[in-house]
């Protein structure tokens, strides 16, 4: 274990060491992530004290639709890596930090909605869902050559690339299904939309982190347009939910891993 600490370090003692042995750019690219990480799990966490089915609970906070998810835990799986190099911890717990699965054979069955179950949506959201369906319906005819070629193999026995391309048909169509319904159901918020004061489906929404002083902001979305890296977050995350209906000055708390986190709203911008 390093000397510079007596006993194992607090999960923010431990981050402050690292990110300082990180040149200027790295330090910068690694910073967010693995401060978010900390105060994820709690800041004042002893490093020897964490679990990897804690530590996994990190990756949800992605979100499913996270651009290059991956990419986004990188940062932290290389701290974790270095706190078991360092002798932190008896095991490198960023094995524990999977993005959420998009394998096709584990794609969730879609939800039968209700007839008269609506979907309220951002206009840039259905324009974004039209066109992915419109993608996907081009994308029909090569799928259906891809499982032609893949049939012609007649040794069925180890055909991979025909369970393959069964697997991603099918969920391509489950897809094309649900976005089908979206759409059908979609109730779009126009530029016309009344506004309020209060934060609603489409609202951006500042606010602060009242346990460090981080100011965060988000744009309040309907879960299909979820997109965290351009700060849409789902009004069905425990975050979203405790934003939803709620004015400036207020303050709002959100159960996570570290226990209770403590937001004030400090402005709420009415959708365009």
């Amino acid at each position: 274990m390093s000397s510079e600490f007596q006993k194992p370090p607090t999960l923010s003692e431990a981050a402050s060491q690292y990110l300082a042995l990180l040149s200027g750019a790295q330090q910068r690219e690694s910073q967010q992530e693995v401060n978010r990480f900390v105060r994820w799990l709690g800041s004042t966490r002893s490093l020897d004290r964490l679990f990897s089915h804690e530590v996994s609970t990190f990756a949800g906070t992605l979100g499913t639709s996270t651009a290059n998810p991956l990419k986004k835990l990188e940062p932290v799986k290389a701290f974790l890596a270095w706190a078991k190099k360092e002798g932190f911890t008896e095991t490198n717990l960023g094995t524990s930090l999977r993005p959420a699965k998009s394998r096709l054979r584990d794609a969730p069955k879609v939800r039968k909605a209700e007839p008269d179950e609506r979907a309220l949506l951002t206009q840039d959201g259905y324009q974004q869902l039209g066109e992915e369906l419109e993608n996907l319906r081009a994308e029909r005819p090569r799928m259906a050559e891809t499982l032609r070629l893949a049939r012609e193999d007649k040794d069925f026995r180890e055909n991979a690339p025909l369970d393959a391309a069964r697997d991603q048909q099918a969920h391509m169509e489950a897809r094309i299904r649900e976005l089908e319904s979206l759409v059908k159901r979609a109730d779009v918020l126009g530029d016309g939309a009344s506004e309020s004061v209060r934060s609603q489906i489409g609202s951006t929404v500042v606010v602060r982190e009242l346990d460090t002083g981080d100011e965060l902001r988000f744009t309040l979305v309907h879960p299909r347009e979820v997109n965290l890296a351009q700060g849409k977050l789902s009004i069905a995350s425990p975050l979203g939910k405790a934003m939803l209906e709620r004015a400036a000055g207020e303050n709002i708390q959100v159960d996570a891993p570290a226990g209770v986190q403590h937001y004030r709203i400090q402005r709420v911008e009415p959708r365009s």
